[in-house]
């Protein structure tokens, strides 16, 4: 599931290399993104951050595991 965030979130981004994408075992994904491009992954009213979280919830249907995505800040 960390491959499917990182193409999403990298194409959505201007700075690519500040780009961090893990995953932990309970299935959430973090990703960490520039103070820049904070409003960028977000969106207006956060309808990017929730297409992001649909499009990684609709990946995993039918699956073992469910995923939950948070978007953190880097420092």
């Amino acid at each position: 599931m960390t491959e499917l965030v990182q193409y999403l979130v990298t194409h959505l981004v201007d700075n690519k290399d500040a780009v961090r994408v893990s995953e932990t075992e309970d299935g959430v994904v973090t990703v960490s993104v520039d103070k820049a491009d904070m409003g960028k992954i977000i969106g207006r009213q956060g309808k990017i951050a929730k297409a992001i979280r649909t499009i990684v919830k609709a990946a995993c249907m039918g699956g073992e595991k469910s995923y939950t995505v948070d978007i953190l800040e880097a420092e």
